[in-house]
């Protein structure tokens, strides 16, 4: 095979290849940072200026019209240097918060109580930037296989940094045997079969192959651990570090593989904002012609897309997802909706007592927070 990939790199090989994505990213960090300064700097100073025509136009003090009481005055430091930058950069964070991919909650924004099974939920409005509902939205889970949206979102970028769709990786011993030991969902690649990368992306996705998602990692960075740590680098440069962590690209249950149904809700938004992500997430059925190791070609399915769409009521679309279940988090599932009228929307939810309970609830929650629809409740 003239393309496959060759898992048996020498160690300078594969520490060379190290450095270069990492002065890569390191140069990518350097120049986002430098733009988020520089769009920052005048709103700050539009802040500067409105403060002072507020604190000169009040003597210091403002009324609130509606209620008569005092408002605080804003006291500003005039800051030099490196302090005013970081000001500035701080400023521009939260005042933009689409740059660090991020839903902000409102005053209409919906509590879910206990009417929803799933213990842990959130819908986001993609257009607006808003959070519609939300119920434990905060609090850390284990995603399981949800994880692999972030798995796809690291490898594609990658590849399209340094590799090809076309590139072909072997299935070895390694990667069955890892996914037999933890007892993993596969695609169902035989050992020493040669995948194409694109397969090994709609194999990870569709049917939440582990087999998929290990080539993927060998082929970008050579092993798991390397690519878990390109993983975390993404969550950090996504602004979901503080609570988003993940331990290996798979899913499978680990203290340290965590994040909020928040978390991942970001996670889908950015991975929709890349075209081959997009592509496979939003995928129901993928054909793989037939070949040796298998003569009748294989045919990968997205379960929740195909189930869904008999429960959801006209007018919605759902048109991406991904599912999870560990014991730990129960069902679980991350996904994608559109109204025929206009608006793009994500649902996520985290233990819920069944997969299909787990559907109902998307189901529930599209038609209850989105706008010109009718709750399902089942």
């Amino acid at each position: 095979m003239d393309n496959q990939y060759p898992f048996s790199i020498s160690e300078e090989e594969r520490a060379r290849r190290r450095a270069q994505r990492i002065a890569a990213r390191r140069q990518r960090q350097r120049e986002r940072r430098r733009r988020l300064l520089l769009r920052a700097v005048p709103a700050a100073a539009l802040l500067c200026v409105a403060v002072g025509l507020l604190a000169f136009s009040t003597g210091g003090h403002a009324e609130d019209a509606g209620s008569g009481k005092a408002i605080r005055p804003v006291q500003v430091r005039h800051e030099t240097g490196n302090t005013a930058q970081a000001a500035a950069v701080s400023l521009m964070t939260k005042a933009a918060p689409a740059i660090s991919y991020a839903a902000v909650a409102t005053e209409d924004t919906a509590q879910v109580g206990e009417e929803l099974a799933s213990q842990y939920a959130v819908v986001v409005d993609l257009g607006e930037g808003t959070i519609l509902a939300q119920k434990n939205a905060d609090a850390v889970i284990s995603p399981a296989s949800m994880t692999k949206i972030l798995t796809v979102l690291v490898a594609a970028e990658e590849v399209a940094n340094h590799g090809s769709l076309d590139d072909t990786v072997v299935i070895d011993f390694d990667i069955t045997n890892y996914c037999y030991l933890n007892e993993c969902s596969v695609a169902g690649f035989l050992k020493d079969e040669a995948v194409t990368v694109r397969d090994l992306f709609y194999g990870a996705i569709l049917p939440s192959g582990a087999d998929a998602c290990l080539g993927l990692a060998k082929y970008v960075a050579g092993s798991q651990e390397d690519f878990v740590v390109l993983m975390n680098e993404k969550v950090e440069e996504l602004g979901l570090s503080g609570t988003a962590h993940f331990a290996n690209c798979i899913g499978l249950y680990d203290d340290a593989n965590t994040c909020t149904v928040y978390d991942m809700a970001m996670i889908l938004k950015a991975a929709l904002d890349n075209e081959l992500c997009r592509q496979v997430l939003t995928t129901k059925v993928y054909e793989i012609p037939a070949s040796e190791a298998h003569p009748e070609g294989m045919v990968l399915s997205n379960w929740f897309l195909r189930k869904i769409e008999d429960h959801v009521p006209e007018g919605l679309e759902v048109l991406g997802a991904k599912t999870g279940f560990v014991d730990e988090s129960g069902s679980c599932a991350a996904s994608y909706a559109q109204l025929s009228g206009g608006g793009e929307y994500i649902c996520v939810t985290g233990n819920a007592f069944s997969s299909w309970r787990c559907i109902k609830d998307h189901v529930q929650l599209y038609t209850t927070y989105l706008p010109g629809l009718e709750p399902v409740l089942e």
